[in-house]
Protein backbone atom coordinates (compact mmCIF):
# COMPACT_ATOMS: atom_id res chain seq x y z
CA UNK A 1 0.00 0.00 0.00
CA UNK A 2 1.35 3.39 -1.01
CA UNK A 3 1.47 5.75 1.97
CA UNK A 4 3.27 8.64 0.27
CA UNK A 5 1.27 11.67 -0.90
CA UNK A 6 2.45 14.50 -3.14
CA UNK A 7 1.21 17.49 -1.13
CA UNK A 8 -0.05 18.25 2.40
CA UNK A 9 -3.50 18.97 0.95
CA UNK A 10 -3.59 15.59 -0.78
CA UNK A 11 -2.46 13.87 2.43
CA UNK A 12 -5.53 15.24 4.25
CA UNK A 13 -7.99 14.65 1.43
CA UNK A 14 -11.16 12.91 2.61
CA UNK A 15 -10.17 12.97 6.29
CA UNK A 16 -11.53 16.31 7.52
CA UNK A 17 -15.05 17.02 8.73
CA UNK A 18 -16.81 19.39 11.12
CA UNK A 19 -16.83 18.40 14.78
CA UNK A 20 -13.89 16.01 14.57
CA UNK A 21 -11.14 15.48 17.14
CA UNK A 22 -7.56 16.08 16.01
CA UNK A 23 -4.31 15.43 17.86
CA UNK A 24 -1.54 17.81 16.85
CA UNK A 25 2.07 17.13 17.80
CA UNK A 26 4.58 19.61 19.11
CA UNK A 27 5.90 21.12 22.32
CA UNK A 28 6.02 24.89 22.24
CA UNK A 29 7.17 25.51 18.67
CA UNK A 30 9.24 22.32 18.38
CA UNK A 31 7.89 19.51 16.24
CA UNK A 32 4.75 21.27 15.03
CA UNK A 33 3.13 19.91 11.84
CA UNK A 34 3.78 23.23 10.12
CA UNK A 35 2.67 22.14 6.65
CA UNK A 36 -0.55 20.33 7.61
CA UNK A 37 -2.09 22.96 9.91
CA UNK A 38 -2.48 25.58 7.12
CA UNK A 39 -4.33 23.00 5.01
CA UNK A 40 -6.78 22.37 7.85
CA UNK A 41 -7.33 26.12 8.03
CA UNK A 42 -7.87 26.31 4.27
CA UNK A 43 -10.41 23.47 4.36
CA UNK A 44 -12.77 25.53 6.52
CA UNK A 45 -13.74 22.68 8.86
CA UNK A 46 -15.08 23.96 12.16
CA UNK A 47 -16.16 22.95 15.68
CA UNK A 48 -12.88 21.10 16.11
CA UNK A 49 -11.62 19.55 19.32
CA UNK A 50 -7.83 19.80 19.32
CA UNK A 51 -5.62 17.72 21.60
CA UNK A 52 -2.22 19.36 21.82
CA UNK A 53 0.24 20.39 24.51
CA UNK A 54 -0.29 24.02 23.54
CA UNK A 55 -1.90 26.08 20.78
CA UNK A 56 1.13 27.56 19.08
CA UNK A 57 2.25 31.16 19.33
CA UNK A 58 1.21 34.41 17.68
CA UNK A 59 0.87 33.74 13.95
CA UNK A 60 2.25 30.21 14.12
CA UNK A 61 1.03 26.65 14.56
CA UNK A 62 -2.47 26.05 15.92
CA UNK A 63 -2.82 29.81 16.48
CA UNK A 64 -3.92 29.88 12.83
CA UNK A 65 -6.99 27.77 13.64
CA UNK A 66 -7.80 29.89 16.69
CA UNK A 67 -7.66 33.02 14.54
CA UNK A 68 -10.29 31.61 12.16
CA UNK A 69 -12.47 30.37 15.08
CA UNK A 70 -12.31 26.79 13.77
CA UNK A 71 -11.47 25.34 17.22
CA UNK A 72 -14.33 24.78 19.65
CA UNK A 73 -12.36 23.01 22.39
CA UNK A 74 -8.72 22.62 23.38
CA UNK A 75 -7.44 19.70 25.48
CA UNK A 76 -3.99 20.86 26.50
CA UNK A 77 -1.60 21.66 29.33
CA UNK A 78 0.00 25.00 28.48
CA UNK A 79 -1.41 28.32 27.33
CA UNK A 80 1.94 30.09 27.44
CA UNK A 81 2.19 33.50 25.82
CA UNK A 82 -0.59 32.80 23.33
CA UNK A 83 -2.74 35.89 23.89
CA UNK A 84 -5.42 34.80 21.44
CA UNK A 85 -5.81 31.48 23.28
CA UNK A 86 -6.13 33.39 26.57
CA UNK A 87 -8.64 35.90 25.19
CA UNK A 88 -10.91 33.29 23.63
CA UNK A 89 -10.92 31.18 26.79
CA UNK A 90 -11.64 34.10 29.13
CA UNK A 91 -14.40 35.40 26.86
CA UNK A 92 -16.10 32.00 26.77
CA UNK A 93 -15.52 31.47 23.03
CA UNK A 94 -13.19 28.53 23.58
CA UNK A 95 -13.77 25.50 25.79
CA UNK A 96 -10.62 24.37 27.57
CA UNK A 97 -9.79 21.12 29.34
CA UNK A 98 -6.57 21.65 31.26
CA UNK A 99 -4.30 18.69 32.05
CA UNK A 100 -1.03 18.39 33.95
CA UNK A 101 1.55 17.85 31.23
CA UNK A 102 2.52 14.32 32.26
CA UNK A 103 -1.13 13.36 32.62
CA UNK A 104 -1.85 14.62 29.11
CA UNK A 105 1.00 12.53 27.70
CA UNK A 106 -0.14 9.45 29.62
CA UNK A 107 -3.77 9.87 28.54
CA UNK A 108 -2.62 9.89 24.92
CA UNK A 109 -0.31 6.92 25.46
CA UNK A 110 -3.17 5.05 27.13
CA UNK A 111 -5.37 5.75 24.13
CA UNK A 112 -2.78 4.19 21.85
CA UNK A 113 -2.25 1.21 24.17
CA UNK A 114 -5.95 0.43 24.58
CA UNK A 115 -6.05 1.34 28.30
CA UNK A 116 -9.39 3.11 28.99
CA UNK A 117 -8.37 4.56 32.37
CA UNK A 118 -5.55 4.75 34.90
CA UNK A 119 -4.91 6.22 38.35
CA UNK A 120 -2.36 8.93 39.17
CA UNK A 121 -1.38 11.02 42.20
CA UNK A 122 -1.00 14.10 40.02
CA UNK A 123 -3.82 16.54 40.62
CA UNK A 124 -5.10 15.05 43.88
CA UNK A 125 -6.35 17.84 46.14
CA UNK A 126 -6.63 20.34 43.28
CA UNK A 127 -9.33 21.36 40.81
CA UNK A 128 -7.83 18.82 38.40
CA UNK A 129 -9.48 16.10 40.50
CA UNK A 130 -12.91 17.77 40.69
CA UNK A 131 -15.66 15.43 39.52
CA UNK A 132 -13.30 12.51 38.88
CA UNK A 133 -13.38 9.16 40.72
CA UNK A 134 -10.67 8.78 43.35
CA UNK A 135 -9.39 5.67 45.09
CA UNK A 136 -6.86 4.83 47.76
CA UNK A 137 -3.85 2.61 47.05
CA UNK A 138 -1.28 1.81 49.76
CA UNK A 139 -2.60 4.62 51.91
CA UNK A 140 -2.38 7.26 49.17
CA UNK A 141 -5.24 8.86 47.25
CA UNK A 142 -5.21 8.64 43.45
CA UNK A 143 -7.41 10.25 40.82
CA UNK A 144 -8.73 8.34 37.82
CA UNK A 145 -7.93 9.72 34.38
CA UNK A 146 -9.31 8.41 31.07
CA UNK A 147 -7.64 7.77 27.75
CA UNK A 148 -7.56 10.21 24.85
CA UNK A 149 -8.15 9.12 21.27
CA UNK A 150 -8.78 11.07 18.08
CA UNK A 151 -10.16 10.84 14.58
CA UNK A 152 -6.90 12.18 13.19
CA UNK A 153 -3.33 12.74 14.36
CA UNK A 154 -1.13 15.21 12.50
CA UNK A 155 2.52 14.91 13.46
CA UNK A 156 5.97 15.91 12.27
CA UNK A 157 9.04 13.70 12.05
CA UNK A 158 12.57 14.21 10.83
CA UNK A 159 12.77 11.12 8.63
CA UNK A 160 10.41 8.46 7.36
CA UNK A 161 10.84 5.56 5.03
CA UNK A 162 8.15 4.73 2.50
CA UNK A 163 6.69 2.10 4.87
CA UNK A 164 6.04 4.81 7.48
CA UNK A 165 8.77 4.01 10.00
CA UNK A 166 9.60 7.29 11.72
CA UNK A 167 12.67 8.87 13.25
CA UNK A 168 12.41 12.06 15.31
CA UNK A 169 15.20 14.52 16.01
CA UNK A 170 15.90 15.97 19.45
CA UNK A 171 13.05 18.00 21.00
CA UNK A 172 10.68 17.20 18.14
CA UNK A 173 10.41 13.81 19.80
CA UNK A 174 7.83 15.15 22.25
CA UNK A 175 4.13 14.32 21.90
CA UNK A 176 4.52 13.19 18.30
CA UNK A 177 5.35 9.48 18.89
CA UNK A 178 2.47 8.82 21.29
CA UNK A 179 -0.01 10.72 19.16
CA UNK A 180 0.86 8.54 16.19
CA UNK A 181 -0.59 5.55 18.06
CA UNK A 182 -3.81 7.09 19.38
CA UNK A 183 -5.85 8.08 16.32
CA UNK A 184 -7.96 6.37 13.73
CA UNK A 185 -5.75 7.91 11.03
CA UNK A 186 -2.21 9.30 11.39
CA UNK A 187 -0.78 11.70 8.84
CA UNK A 188 2.89 12.58 9.19
CA UNK A 189 4.89 15.31 7.50
CA UNK A 190 8.62 14.67 7.28
CA UNK A 191 11.72 16.61 6.36
CA UNK A 192 13.40 13.61 4.75
CA UNK A 193 11.79 10.67 2.95
CA UNK A 194 13.95 7.61 2.29
CA UNK A 195 13.46 4.13 0.92
CA UNK A 196 12.23 1.35 3.19
CA UNK A 197 15.16 -0.22 5.02
CA UNK A 198 17.27 2.94 4.98
CA UNK A 199 16.63 3.71 8.67
CA UNK A 200 18.51 1.56 11.16
CA UNK A 201 15.80 -0.46 12.98
CA UNK A 202 17.37 0.60 16.30
CA UNK A 203 16.67 4.24 15.34
CA UNK A 204 12.99 3.79 14.52
CA UNK A 205 10.99 5.67 17.14
CA UNK A 206 7.54 4.94 15.66
CA UNK A 207 6.88 1.77 13.65
CA UNK A 208 5.18 2.18 10.30
CA UNK A 209 2.13 0.18 11.38
CA UNK A 210 0.85 3.35 13.11
CA UNK A 211 1.32 5.62 10.08
CA UNK A 212 -1.28 5.83 7.32
CA UNK A 213 -0.14 8.76 5.18
CA UNK A 214 3.22 10.48 4.65
CA UNK A 215 4.08 13.75 2.94
CA UNK A 216 7.23 15.82 2.57
CA UNK A 217 6.90 18.99 4.64
CA UNK A 218 6.73 22.24 2.70
CA UNK A 219 7.28 24.52 5.73
CA UNK A 220 10.26 24.05 8.05
CA UNK A 221 10.61 27.37 9.84
CA UNK A 222 11.55 25.91 13.25
CA UNK A 223 10.94 29.18 15.04
CA UNK A 224 12.44 30.01 18.42
CA UNK A 225 9.59 30.80 20.80
CA UNK A 226 11.61 32.94 23.20
CA UNK A 227 15.14 34.06 22.35
CA UNK A 228 17.40 34.86 25.30
CA UNK A 229 20.92 36.15 24.75
CA UNK A 230 23.72 37.37 27.00
CA UNK A 231 27.08 38.98 26.51
CA UNK A 232 30.11 36.75 26.58
CA UNK A 233 32.31 37.20 29.64
CA UNK A 234 35.06 39.70 28.99
CA UNK A 235 33.28 41.10 25.95
CA UNK A 236 32.14 44.70 26.41
CA UNK A 237 30.26 44.85 23.13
Amino acid sequence: MNKVYDTPRAALDGLLHDGMTIMSGGFGLAGNPESLIPEIRASGVKDLTIISNNAGADGFGLWQLLATRQIRKMISSYVGENKLFEQQYLSGELELEFNPQGTLAERIRAGGAGIPAFFTRTGVGTIVADGKPQEEFDGQLYVRETWLRADLSIIKAWRADTAGNLQFRKTARNFNPVMATAAQTTVVEVEELVETGSIDPDCVHTPGIYVHRIVKSTINEKRIEKLTVRQREGNDR
